[in-house]
């Protein structure tokens, strides 16, 4: 015996359809009959159904009479041109009136009849308007239940709302005196599975006329089951007929509710006796449904841009407090209940390294090492929330209350800089309509049994008690959290942008220190020591012998060393900077990434592709190594920004006892002619003058390799360039 589960069940291919409806399809090329409900002779003179097959409705004109004369069935290629594109006429057959539907779908033309009901509950057109006045969310619903109730005329109207794991909610109801009240009860998501919920986008109405009337079966020389989610009439699995005779029900008619392209709910109605909906009518509240579903957008963004509105205020005032402080962490400080009251939590823990300051409710120490240690192990993101982490770690990490959810965002995982947000437990009841269980029950079809999930026999009321979850963490919720990370990274770009601009400056006040002691050095020193001999060979003249004129010369001779001393000092001071260096075995990755990725930042080209290869180990000075590629990097980012797909590679080879790293662009490259300027100060390629520099940067690079025993190079052509670094191999 076959075990089905509900969401298994193919419920678009039934091979059958309910008893209201009429279907014949013809295939879509050569419009010959490749199947019909076997109940078609009840509208049409047919003499043998068998002779249908393979053959034209036009081969029966006496038969087909009222089809083949209609208009839709005359331009077939004009209303079948999209696929799954419904049209309507109407038509007699014996006398009376049907609903004739026409549409193609995967290589079949649908021909769906019904008969025409009499309906005197049809003037309703002054209610259009009423959704686009309405300025509260269950006033939508009401309103349409309110006008709906008059085309639909069933004995429960309820508008369901799919919650987020896909169990639904009853948010509106309209139901006779006499009923139980379904109003804010649960239902499973088994109650309407995956397979139903996406059928619910295809087709948008559903009914369900009579749950005991027979079916009727398609019939067809295909073996491929006939595809009927399109059609009107489809039948209805066996379970879902139990379903509703379970419920106390006999007929039942739903109406999607559509927002943003999602399913976002339903229009359910249920009637206690068996009761058929005109196709007009079903139409007509489908129209309604459409136009509350509009209005209910439109309030949701008005009230969304109130919300962005409100955000941007608060984040603006944020950020004013931010800059504030040059200390990244100092800015959070200062903010922290603000950035807790953002995200509506509960408390609020700022770590960074050793640091940690707290705000509102959170865990003890003990219990924060541990989640901090989880974090680093367990989360990939760099927002991670959850608002059942103390049930789903509670035992394993001796949690409490305090920490039922939980979000946290991940400032600098290296220097464990890091937010966490956290709510207490919240004592969650539902209220289900039954108990949500399932039980395993045996249903017979086409003379086969199968075990399936069987529909539940009780609807009364359930409550579920749930333990260890906090508040849910909604999209507001998660979008504050976002845009303190924005406001984190904004702050973090803008304090490495003003110590890049202070690097750069201080750059080129030591370039310029440099190139003026050597000139003083080297363009006064000379001169002065032909004045000082001068002055010497006349204190020894015999002309030089009075004591005044002595006293004299050697006042010029000591302003002269004063001089000398005075530049002897200037050019130490410019060597001052050449530090001690300390060689040591040094990784690169990390740093390789971290400064591609602040590169693409501060030169505003987010799309360009920095590929990190191997990256072996080399020996150097830790601090001038991060200078030698942070001017490399940020060179080869900031001149290929303006290419359509701006690409840098980075790869490190051994060869013997040196280490070789290349790094490529495809960039503006170097112009032959100017190649013999590359390392000198303050100078510029002139295919560089767009972009803004001071030519300090690879003056410097071409100093640091000297000092570290190393070297660069370059290769250029028209597209592009590769630096060269070459390190000793620790």
């Amino acid at each position: 015996m076959n075990f089905v589960e509900c969401h298994e069940e193919p419920i678009h291919i039934p091979g059958y359809i309910q008893s209201f409806g009429y279907l014949i399809g013809i295939d879509a090329k050569f419009h010959t009959i490749t199947f019909f409900s076997g109940n078609i002779e009840d509208i049409f003179d047919i003499e043998n159904k068998e002779e249908l097959f393979d053959k034209r409705l036009i081969d029966f004109p006496e038969s087909f009479e009222s089809i083949i004369n209609s208009d839709i069935y005359n331009s077939l290629e004009r209303f079948t041109k999209r696929e799954n594109e419904t049209h309507f006429d109407k038509v007699f057959f014996k006398k009376k009136e049907y609903h004739f539907s026409v549409f193609k779908n995967r290589g079949h033309i649908f021909l769906e009849f019904e008969e025409v009901m009499d309906n005197p509950n049809k003037r309703i057109t002054n209610k259009y308007d009423n959704f686009y006045i309405i300025e509260d969310e269950k006033d939508i619903w009401d309103q349409l239940l309110s006008t709906l109730s008059n085309i639909v005329n069933y004995d429960r109207m309820m508008i369901y709302k799919f919650m987020m794991d896909g169990s639904g909610k009853v948010i509106a109801e309209r139901r006779a005196e006499n009923m139980e009240s379904y109003l804010g009860l649960h239902y499973p998501e088994s109650d309407i599975p995956k397979q139903a919920r996406e059928l619910y986008l295809k087709k948008r109405k559903r009914i369900f006329s009579n749950v005991y009337s027979e079916v009727v079966p398609l019939l067809s020389k295909n073996v491929e089951p006939i595809d009927l989610s399109f059609t009107a009439s489809r039948g209805m699995s066996p379970v879902h007929a139990q379903y509703v005779k379970n419920s106390g029900a006999s007929s039942s008619f739903s109406i999607s509710i559509i927002i943003d392209d999602h399913l976002w709910g339903l229009v359910t109605c249920q009637n206690s006796v068996p009761k058929h909906i005109d196709l007009e009518d079903r139409v007509q509240a489908g129209v309604f449904t459409a136009l509350a579903s509009n209005a209910y957008s439109s309030f949701k963004s008005k009230k969304e841009l109130k919300y962005r509105l409100s955000l941007n205020k608060k984040c603006s005032q944020l950020k004013t407090e931010f800059l504030k402080h040059s200390n990244l962490f100092d800015s959070l400080v200062e903010s922290k209940t603000e950035i807790k009251e953002l995200a509506e939590a509960d408390g609020l823990v700022i770590i960074s390294d050793e640091q940690v300051v707290r705000d509102g409710v959170t865990p003890s120490w003990d219990i924060l090492e541990k989640i901090v240690v989880w974090a680093h192990e367990n989360t990939d993101e760099s927002i991670f929330v959850s608002r059942s982490f103390l049930k789903d770690y509670g035992e394993e990490l001796g949690l409490d209350e305090t920490a039922a959810g939980i979000a946290i965002y991940f400032a600098e995982r290296s220097k464990n800089e890091m937010l966490i947000w956290f709510r207490k437990e919240f004592d969650e009841h539902i209220s289900w309509a039954g108990k949500p269980e399932k039980k395993i029950g045996v249903l017979s079809q086409n003379g086969e049994d199968k075990q399936i999930i069987s529909p539940r026999t009780s609807f009364h009321i359930f409550t579920e008690n749930i333990k260890g979850n906090s508040k849910r963490w909604n999209a507001r919720n998660i979008n504050a959290i976002q845009a303190v990370r924005d406001l984190i990274l904004e702050t973090s770009h803008k304090n490495y942008s003003a110590i890049k601009r202070l690097n750069d400056e201080l750059k080129k006040v030591n370039e310029e220190l440099d190139s003026f002691s050597y000139t003083i050095s080297h363009d006064l020193g000379t001169p002065l020591t032909v004045i000082k001999l001068n002055a010497q060979m006349l204190l020894n003249m015999p002309t030089s012998e009075s004591e005044k004129s002595k006293h004299k010369i050697n006042a010029i001779i000591e302003e002269i060393d004063s001089m000398s001393e005075m530049m002897n000092d200037v050019l130490q001071l410019s060597r001052a900077k050449h530090t001690e260096i300390e060689l040591e075995s040094l990784e690169t990755l990390h740093t390789i990434h971290k400064i591609s990725e602040n590169a693409k930042i501060t030169y505003n080209s987010m799309n360009s592709e920095v590929i990190i290869k191997e990256c072996p180990e080399v020996l150097a000075d830790k601090t001038l190594l991060h200078q030698v590629f942070l001017n490399i990097i940020n060179n080869a980012v900031k001149y290929s920004s303006n290419q359509e797909n701006p690409r840098i590679e980075v790869e490190g080879v051994e060869e013997g006892s040196i280490i070789i790293y290349t790094i490529s662009d495809n960039g503006i490259g170097i112009p032959e002619e100017e190649k013999h300027r590359m390392f000198k100060i303050f100078s510029r390629m002139d295919n560089a003058k767009n972009f803004k520099g001071n030519g300090v940067g690879l003056s410097i690079v071409h100093r640091i390799m000297s000092r570290i025993g190393g070297s660069v190079d370059y290769e250029s052509n028209k597209e592009g360039t590769s630096f060269i670094l070459t390190f000793k191999k620790p």
